[in-house]
């Protein structure tokens, strides 16, 4: 995903710069950005299992990435601040893992909608980049248990940091590339609570996408 990333903006990049005699529009108060995304949701890194007593297990709990499309909404309060919120819902599968283990106990959709304040530093410009911050809220939801196991994760509040960068096209059209740093930590609780993790989900989530100003 990052390699796309970048391979992305470079194209872009490129696109922009052969385009540079073509009108396009700069940020306005009022504004609004619609975004269309491919989005991968990447969670940081495994969790430790323990007992009910809290001694180790010897296992750790592991959270898949998952690639899924998005719709974001930026609003321009001014010509430099805007508001953005993105919908969108992604399939993580979670694994029990250890030596000679590796089991698939739980699968979860996860319907974490991210609100950000964001400044834009260059609204006059084509490559316009832009930084925020703001909050999430995880919702796991359509779980299914597997393979003999039964697993509970926690719903919750986080807050995110974010860096972006939108790419003028002609028309009010865009290319959009955003990275948002979601931090984020739930407790699973597996087989009534026999076993428990804490997990510190922290996903990095990458988009990139096209987008149309109005």
């Amino acid at each position: 995903m990052k390699s796309l990333l970048i391979s992305a903006a470079a194209t872009t990049l490129l696109f922009a710069g052969a385009a540079h005699a073509q009108d396009f529009k700069p940020n306005a108060k009022g504004d609004l950005i619609v975004h269309v995304r491919a989005t991968q949701v990447a969670p940081d890194k495994d969790a430790a299992i323990v007992t009910a007593a809290g001694a180790a297990s010897g296992l750790k709990a592991h959270v898949g990435n998952d690639v899924k499309p998005t719709l974001g909404f930026t609003y321009f309060l001014t010509d430099k601040v805007a508001v953005e919120a993105i919908l969108g819902t992604t399939q993580h599968d979670i694994r029990a893992q250890g030596p000679g283990t590796d089991v698939l106990v739980h699968k979860t959709w996860v319907l974490p909608p991210v609100v950000t304040l964001q400044y834009h530093p260059l609204p006059n410009a084509r490559v316009s980049p832009y930084v925020g911050a703001g909050l999430n809220y995880m919702l796991f939801y359509s779980d299914k248990n597997k393979n003999g196991f039964t697993v509970k994760v926690d719903d919750g509040v986080g807050y995110a940091i974010q860096a972006g960068v939108n790419i003028k096209l002609k028309n009010s059209w865009l290319i959009n590339a955003d990275i948002k740093k979601v931090y984020f930590d739930t407790d699973a609780k597996i087989n009534g609570g026999a076993l428990k993790a804490k997990v510190n989900l922290d996903p990095l989530v990458s988009s990139i996408g096209i987008s149309r100003q109005f």
